[in-house]
């Protein structure tokens, strides 16, 4: 599954682009950079029974931004994606 994939899954899940994940970390204070991985995704879990591969997709996003490592770009892996920059504003307003 693609990085955008699991994204755009846990909005399916539960109706909050990952955006708003972003916003409502920050209001936590879970996007400091003192804040573990860990305490994310057992907010994660906890709130929105977010598995722990989705719930690191968020934190790579929470902590990083949407840019991703250029080698996930049309690698053909598992987790290729077409483009180094995730889309957080909900697949209804993805470009195609």
């Amino acid at each position: 599954m693609s990085f955008q994939a699991y994204l755009d899954n846990i909005e399916e899940k539960t109706g909050l682009t990952p955006r708003q994940f972003i916003e409502l970390a920050h209001e936590k204070g879970y996007d400091d950079p003192s804040v573990k991985a860990g305490v994310i995704v057992d907010w994660l879990k906890a709130d929105y029974d977010l598995g722990r591969g989705h719930a690191m997709a968020l934190v790579h996003v929470i902590k990083k931004g949407p840019q991703i490592d250029a080698k996930h770009v049309d690698s053909g892996g598992t987790h290729s994606d077409p483009s180094d920059m995730l889309w957080l504003d909900g697949k209804a307003t993805k470009p195609e």
